[in-house]
This record gives structure tokens, C-alpha cells and sequence, in this order.
């Protein structure tokens, strides 16, 4: 009796790594406690394994624990007895996970890893090609395993024809084979130590380049099995491992069916054509049979390893794909990363999100129902502790009956215990995100508005899963690192991804926008107060233009050159100064923080991504969050009190479209004209057509903004749909364009462009010609779509793996090497300044002002916001930078070569991943 997998020891936790190296015939025979030598897998009626077949009890053990098969010996008196009668031993039923079997094969057959893998390592070996030696291995070629004295080379391959030739001319001085049992002879006479030195011998003496590559390719394939105690034979098979029958399970369904696991019919197939194969060896059936019964024998095997690597893919009863041993093993679905890395948590759920405008930004909205079973044991210890239950099982039903008091007991439990959201596709860090829980009615999770950009969320049906921190150490670096009001930067580009936008965006437009000949228009205000009083009794409008006596920091972007660039625009500090502004921007200049700067203008998307940005840089995190929190508030109070809808009259097409339509078809025709009169050739005559149809489209498209802008000039009417784009809430002048100007010129699928236009747009309709010419773009937007989804997520798992390790080792490595910094133009246009490159990196040299001569930046210092505008300024057109391209830390990089971390926004701490962010 052999002891069993856990008995023998083998199992330990204690190593460093696991090598995995071929196994030799000898090797399959140790582990296998018995041939199994019949495709049967139960007795249908009895529902017994049957013997030496698939679930075979005397080979596998018993089916239930300490009992044989026959009833004879039960009970574990008899550990370890063997049957007489039926010869299972008596012993636990788990050992059906452990035990292997195996299959002697009737002739040898390949591995297709080794044959069929690339590079070839048969191939490599024997230096045969991969097609040859398909040839050889399907019984299509015989090849040379012995010239003998014949002119013939070793391993060059004959066809029927040749080897028939060859026989009448040398009869049985030499030797030809096919199949596994040829190149598994070949590979017998191998001796690597021998291979090894001739290659390197050749590869000092080779001209060819590509020649030198083969012999490098063979060489490392021949020091691998140097190194190695591995025989170069053993890739060709005689014996096969069958799996414990427990691994590969036959289940009874309802009804009298069952399931069963594909690699049973794999086994089966190979079991099956074994058998087969046997017999006709006993009969001595012609050869063509034979040869024809040992390759569908390897076919089996090769498909019982991997389905699908060579020829046809089996596949079962409903045209599936049969699941071979290397499909359990490999991708997604595989061992590894389906079960290995990636597991089912407990303590967690998954619902569909709404918004929760009434939120904090570090609170969510968790379903009773939903909070109650995520912390049940939380309010069990809590029920025990206040001595409301005196038991568990009291304290479960009391949640089951959900008592008043159970309600109490969750409040206080989930205070201050902050649960974690994520949503799938997790890309970045800000994928999943610490919250601190309020209960609320209904079944749907409440986000916070402002989080739905880093999760990338909208509230169509997105669904998203809560996990619980369970240790006390979970729960404090859930909300000292994870809290969402604790990442509003994005570890990305640094600037905040917690910005408004849509709805909010819209409303603070609207709210800082100025409306001609609104109630009060012009008056004068002594401060802000008199403003909200005078708006309180109805004098005044929300939109209305008036003049304010001002004291204080003043930052006026009507004045400035860009009107929303709130980080840049200089702050005055003014004493009793008049200053035309409205009382929106009144309004939203009261609910930002006291410290920040009156900002008069009217505030874009753009404008107020960086008034949040200002105020990070100047105020830090807590007051940027509470302004976050008074924004949204107001957007969304404006937005809704603004009234702005969508109607098709809304969208204007400019009067002058037929005439810009007409004219270019004139120009088209005249073109048309000197093409067929020989002046000009067909490819000129089709850019002079595009070229006249753009310019037809963009001067549609520039005078209907025209007449858009002219009615918001006045202000006297708002153009919704010109409000939304402009304010960046919402679509874009493209989109504007389609819906109310000319779509314009289409694409083909080949990328080529049609050079009819569509000369209607949304408005009007488009006929059936313009809807099928835009067909091909929607369409390959939706192909493009989808393949680019599995390629970006591909390129992200080969980069995770190979940044995995980089971390922050050191502080400064010493290096004096680094890269030269300048800004990227192209064709004359700036794309990035030199001050956002350089923004937050170290200095390898000092910086002087080339005018004055005075030092700006000192050697290894980080330049910030302040020191890189004043390089910038200075006219310094490259700077020296430290880089982690040439970072001299023996692992990972060091912080000075990093530079600013830009989640933080402060130079990266020890230790800090960087690699994997």
C-alpha cells in the first residue's frame, strides 16, 4: 500500500520556487497506482465506477470514505486493507483527488508543446523544420533515422515514391521511419554535450547573419537540456498521465443525465483509438491501417493536451469547443488567473448606482438591506456587547426579524467605517475608491456626483461592487489613502479629476453669464450684501448686468487675455474699485472660499477646472473639497433654475447655406469640366473636389456660429444648444455642426473619402443616399470600438507585468546623467510648453537668467509651478533634467530621478510604487 498525497509529506508551505521539468516514462509510472485500460467511465444503473476505466475505485480509491466497493470492508478498523473481492483499499474518499492513473500507449506518440510550440524544440534539436516534421509525425514522410552506407543524409525526409525507390536500390541497407517512433529514435542518438560545442563551433565560424541567429536559437534550445537533467527523448510520450477522476467529474442531473467534465471524452477518444490500435497490431492488419490508426492516436493526444494547437478543434454535443488540459490552465478562464489570483470575496455586494446629489464627496449611499448583510458580524458583536442578545443564534434571528433595535445597532456600526466602491473596468488607481457609508432606502447604490469621472460612471445602469475593510488596519488605510476627498488629483497628469462638469458646469455658466436688459441692468452696489438684498426684493435678476464697489484680492478675467485661465490671470489686491460684473457671479464669488480671489468672469468648463486647481495649490485639500461640495450645489440649483432645454428650432441654419452649397456644386462642375477636357488628371480633379467641399462645410459651419453668437451677443435670448457647447457642459461645435450646418464629407470603410457630401443636415434629414453614405462611419466606429478594447487591455497586463517591480528605492542615487527637456512643437504650433514638462521634475544643472545672470533654480531642486514659469519667462528654451532613464539605482529608481508624485503633489516618498501606479 502506498501512502497517500497528504501522508507522503509533499505538502509545504516552506520553498522559494517550483521548477517544472519533463517527466520521463518511469516517472508517469511512480505516480499512477494502475493502467486504466477501458473507455467506460459508471454502470448507469448502479451508478458504480466501472473497473480499470476512467473512475476506476481500484485504481482511483474508494468512492466513499473507509468502505471498498463491493460493501465488504466498511467502517476504519480496516484502514488500509485491501479488498479481496473487489481490490479497493480501504481508505478516505478525498484520495480521488490525488491519485493518478496512466495509459500505456501502443506506439509512441509526440508532445504537441514541444512539437508544435514555437520556437520547435524537437525542431531545434534535430534541426528539422516545423513543416518536415508535421510530415513525419502524421505519417505523410518518412525520414532517414540510419543512411547505413547509402548516399543518403540523416534526417532528410523521403516521400512514398522516394522511399520505395530507395529500397529497390539498397534493399535493407539503411533505415527509414515514420511517425513518433522515427524521431523519438532520432532524438535518442542526440548528445547535447556534443551539440552544444559543434554549435558554438559554427556559430565562430558563420558569416551569415541569419545563419548565426538558427545556430543561437538551437544552442539555447541544447543548453536548456544540458543544463537540465532532461532527456531530449521524453518529449515523445509512451506512457500518459490520467488525472484524478475527482478533477474531471461526472455529475448526476435531474432526469437521469449527467454532466461531465470534456477532458473524460478526451481521454476516452484516446483510450478508445489505443485499444483500437492494439487489436489490429495482434491481427496484423495492413500497414496503410495501422499507420492511419497511429495517427488519429496521436491526433487524440494532441487534442487531449491542447484542442485546437494542430488541425481541426473537436469540439462535444452542442458545437462547443472541448476544454483540453492546456485550456484549463491558460488565459482568463484559466487555473491561474481565474482561481489562483483572482477569488470570490466574501463581505461584499454589487447594485446599480444613482446619483446622490445630497452626498458629501467622501460619503455614498448604501441600501439598508444591502448594509445590514454586509456587516452582519459587526452587529452581532455589537447586539452581544450593549447585552441585547446573549448568544449568536439569538443575535441572527433578531437581524433576521430585523427588530427596531438592529437598525440602531447598524448606525452605529457603519459610523466611521468606511466601505470601498469599485467599478469594472478598474484601468486606474482611482477605479476603486473609500467612502463612509449613509443608509438610505430602495435597493440602488448613491455615488456622489463628482467621483463619476475617475470611475468613469454614468447612471444608465452602471452597476458597481462595495467591499467591507474588516481589520482595523483595512479600515485606517481605507480612509487615510482611499478616501475619495483624499484623491481629487489624478496620479495621471496631476491636475484634479474631481472637477465639475455636465450639469454643474451648465449651471455656473449660466449663473456667471450676463443677460442685456435684464431687471436692474447698470445699477451700482456699495458690497455684495446690498447685491443679494436688492435680488431678495426683486429688483434685481440673477443675469443682471450691474457695477459693485469692490475691496479685496480681485482676479478679473473679462480683462484677461485667455478668459479662463484662472491659474495665470494675475490677482490685484483693489481698495474701493467699481467693477462691472453680474450678480451671478456675486452669488458663486459668496459660496467659494473666503480666501480665494474675487473672480469676475464667466466661467467654462476650463475655468472651473482651474479655479479648482487654484484652490488646491493655494488652500490645500480640506478647503478645495468644500468648495467641490458648494459648486456642484450651485450648478445644480442653476442649472435647474435656468430652464435650458433642447427644441429643433433651436438649431439655426445659417441663411446663407444654399448659396455656399450652389456655389461650390459650380466649382465641382467646373472642375468636372477641365478634368474631361484633358487639363487636369483624375487625381488632382478629386483633391480640387474634397478641397472645395471642406471649404463649403467650414464656412457653413463658421456663419451659422456666426448667427448663434450674434443672438447670444445680445443676450436678450439664450441658444440652448449653443450654451451647452460653448459652456463645455455637453457636446461640441462638431456635433452643432452636423445638427444644424452641413454633415459634409464621409469616409469610406478603406478610409478613403466619398466625394459626394452630405449636403443636409440633422435638421433637415438626410435622404436615403446621405443615411446609407453615413452608414460606414457609424459602423466602423463600433468595429474599431470593440478591437481597440482588447488590445489597450492586453498592452496594459504586458506593461503591469513588466513595471511590476519598480519601486521608490532610494532617495538619490548620485547619478550626474539626465535628459535634455524642451517644449514639443510641431510645424510651428507650441503643443507642450517647456514649464509643463518640467513641472515637478529635479534639475541636473544650475538655471541662471541669460539676461541678468541671476540664479533661478539651484542644482537637484524641484521646480514647481513658480520656479518653471519663471524658466519659462526667462526665455530658457532647454533644461537638464534628472530622469528615471537614467536613474543609477541598483533596484527600482530613486526619488530625485521620479521627482513630484503627482497624485500628492509633493516629491515621492520611499518606498512608493511607481512602476504600477
Amino acid at each position: 500500500m502506498r501512502p497517500s498525497f497528504h501522508e507522503r509529506g509533499a505538502l509545504t508551505s516552506d520553498f522559494d520556487a517550483i521548477r517544472i521539468s519533463l517527466a520521463s516514462p518511469d516517472k508517469i509510472m511512480s505516480w499512477s497506482h494502475g493502467e486504466v485500460t477501458k473507455p467506460e467511465t459508471i454502470n448507469y444503473r448502479t451508478f458504480k465506477p466501472e473497473r480499470d476505466g476512467l473512475f476506476c475505485a481500484k485504481i482511483f480509491g474508494p468512492i466513499t470514505d473507509w468502505e471498498c466497493l463491493c460493501g465488504k470492508y466498511k467502517r476504519m478498523k480496516h484502514r488500509g486493507v485491501i479488498c479481496d473481492k473487489c481490490g479497493v483499499e480501504v481508505t478516505q474518499a478525498k484520495v480521488r483527488r490525488e491519485r493518478l492513473g496512466h495509459i500505456t500507449l501502443a506506439t509512441p506518440v509526440s508532445h504537441v508543446w514541444f512539437f508544435k510550440g514555437l520556437p520547435s524544440r524537437i525542431g531545434h534539436l534535430l534541426d528539422i523544420s516545423l513543416r518536415d516534421l508535421e510530415r513525419v509525425l502524421y505519417f505523410e514522410a518518412y525520414v532517414v533515422v540510419d543512411p547505413g552506407e547509402t548516399e543518403l543524409k540523416p534526417n532528410s525526409l523521403l516521400n512514398e515514391e522516394g522511399y520505395r525507390k530507395a529500397r529497390e536500390e539498397h534493399q535493407h541497407r539503411f533505415k527509414a521511419q515514420m511517425g513518433a517512433e522515427a524521431i523519438k529514435e532520432l532524438l535518442k542518438r542526440v548528445n547535447v554535450e556534443r551539440l552544444a560545442v559543434e554549435l558554438r563551433d559554427k556559430m565562430k565560424t558563420e558569416t551569415s547573419a541569419q545563419k548565426k541567429l538558427k545556430f543561437a536559437k538551437r544552442l539555447k534550445v541544447v543548453d536548456s537540456f544540458r543544463k537540465s537533467s532532461n532527456r531530449p527523448e521524453w518529449m515523445i510520450l509512451d506512457v500518459i498521465p490520467v488525472i484524478p477522476p475527482e478533477l474531471r467529474p461526472l455529475v448526476p442531473l435531474d432526469g437521469g443525465r449527467f454532466a461531465t467534465s470534456d477532458l473524460n471524452d478526451l481521454y476516452r477518444r484516446v483510450i478508445n483509438r489505443n485499444n483500437r490500435l492494439k487489436k489490429l497490431i495482434e491481427l496484423k492488419a495492413p500497414d496503410v491501417i495501422i499507420r492511419n490508426e497511429k495517427r488519429m492516436l496521436q491526433e487524440a493526444v494532441d487534442a487531449l493536451f491542447d484542442n485546437g494547437r494542430r488541425g481541426r478543434v473537436l469540439r462535444g454535443a452542442n458545437n462547443r469547443p472541448l476544454k483540453s488540459l492546456s485550456d484549463t490552465l491558460k488565459g482568463k478562464q484559466g487555473r491561474f488567473r481565474q482561481n489562483l489570483l483572482g477569488k470570490r470575496v466574501d463581505y461584499s455586494g454589487r447594485s446599480v448606482i444613482v446619483v446622490g446629489p445630497e452626498l458629501k464627496l467622501h460619503q455614498c449611499g448604501l441600501p439598508k438591506k444591502m448594509a445590514l448583510e454586509l456587516f452582519k458580524p459587526f452587529i452581532y458583536n455589537k447586539l452581544e456587547e450593549r447585552g441585547l442578545v446573549q448568544t449568536i443564534k439569538q443575535a441572527k434571528e433578531m437581524v433576521e426579524l430585523q427588530r427596531p433595535e438592529v437598525w440602531d445597532v447598524l448606525e452605529e456600526v457603519i459610523r466611521e467605517h468606511p466601505v470601498l466602491l469599485n467599478r469594472a473596468p478598474t484601468l486606474h488607481r482611482l477605479g476603486i475608491q473609500a467612502f463612509e457609508p449613509v443608509l438610505v432606502e430602495g435597493k440602488a447604490i448613491r455615488i456622489h456626483p463628482l467621483v463619476c469621472t475617475a470611475f468613469n460612471a454614468d447612471f444608465d445602469g452602471d452597476q458597481m461592487a462595495v467591499h467591507i475593510p474588516l481589520s482595523p488596519e483595512a479600515q485606517i488605510e481605507a480612509s487615510v489613502l482611499m478616501l475619495s476627498s483624499n484623491n481629487i488629483l489624478s496620479p495621471a497628469h496631476g491636475s484634479p479629476i474631481a472637477i465639475p462638469s455636465q450639469d454643474i458646469v451648465l449651471g455656473i455658466y449660466y449663473l456667471t453669464k450676463a443677460k442685456a436688459g435684464a431687471k436692474g441692468e447698470g445699477r451700482a452696489f456699495g458690497n455684495p450684501d446690498d447685491v443679494m438684498l436688492a435680488l431678495e426684493a426683486g429688483e434685481l435678476e440673477t443675469l443682471s448686468p450691474i457695477r459693485l464697489r469692490f475691496s479685496g484680492d480681485l482676479q478679473d478675467l473679462t480683462a484677461a487675455r485667455d478668459d479662463q485661465d484662472v491659474l495665470r490671470t494675475e490677482v490685484q489686491n483693489v481698495q474701493n474699485k467699481i467693477i462691472n460684473t453680474t450678480v451671478g457671479r456675486v452669488i458663486l464669488n459668496q459660496s467659494i472660499p473666503v480666501e480665494m480671489p474675487f473672480v469676475n468672469g464667466l466661467l467654462k468648463k476650463k475655468g472651473l477646472q482651474q479655479l479648482v486647481q487654484s484652490c488646491y495649490l493655494k488652500f490645500g485639500l480640506e478647503k478645495t473639497v468644500e468648495m467641490l461640495d458648494s459648486l456642484k450645489n450651485l450648478g445644480f440649483a442653476y442649472a435647474t433654475k435656468s430652464g435650458l432645454s433642447i427644441g429643433i428650432d433651436d438649431l439655426i441654419i445659417p441663411k446663407e447655406k444654399v448659396a455656399l452649397v450652389d456655389k461650390a456644386r459650380d466649382e465641382v462642375i467646373k472642375v468636372e469640366s477641365q478634368y474631361l477636357e484633358g487639363a487636369i488628371t483624375n487625381g488632382e480633379r478629386y483633391n480640387k473636389v474634397i478641397a472645395i467641399w471642406s471649404e463649403a462645410t467650414e464656412d457653413i459651419a463658421n456663419a451659422m456660429f456666426s448667427e448663434m453668437e450674434a443672438i447670444d451677443k445680445e443676450g436678450r435670448n439664450f441658444n440652448p444648444v449653443y450654451i451647452m457647447a460653448d459652456s463645455g457642459a455637453r457636446g461640441s461645435k462638431q456635433q452643432i455642426r452636423q445638427l444644424a450646418g452641413m454633415r459634409g464629407l464621409m469616409a469610406k470603410p478603406s478610409g478613403e473619402i466619398i466625394e459626394t457630401p452630405i449636403t443636409a443636415n440633422f435638421r433637415e434629414g438626410l435622404s436615403v443616399l446621405h443615411y446609407f453614405i453615413s452608414t460606414h462611419g457609424a459602423r466602423k466606429g463600433l468595429a474599431d470600438t470593440a478591437l481597440k478594447t482588447a488590445d489597450s487591455g492586453y498592452l496594459t497586463r504586458r506593461l503591469v507585468d513588466v513595471a511590476q517591480d519598480v519601486i521608490i528605492s532610494e532617495n538619490d542615487c548620485g547619478t550626474l546623467d539626465g535628459i535634455e527637456a524642451r517644449a514639443i512643437v510641431e510645424s510651428g504650433e507650441v503643443i507642450e510648453p517647456l514649464r509643463d514638462r518640467i513641472i515637478g521634475r529635479v534639475t541636473l544643472e544650475r538655471i541662471v537668467d541669460p539676461f541678468t545672470g541671476d540664479k533661478i533654480v539651484d542644482v537637484n531642486e524641484v521646480m514647481d509651478e513658480e520656479l518653471s514659469s519663471a524658466i519659462q519667462d526667462a526665455g530658457i528654451e532647454k533644461v537638464k533634467i534628472r530622469s528615471v532613464l537614467t536613474c543609477t539605482s541598483r533596484r527600482g529608481v530613486c526619488a530625485k530621478c521620479y521627482g513630484r508624485d503627482l497624485a500628492t503633489g509633493k516629491l515621492v516618498e520611499l518606498g512608493q510604487a511607481v512602476g504600477v501606479i
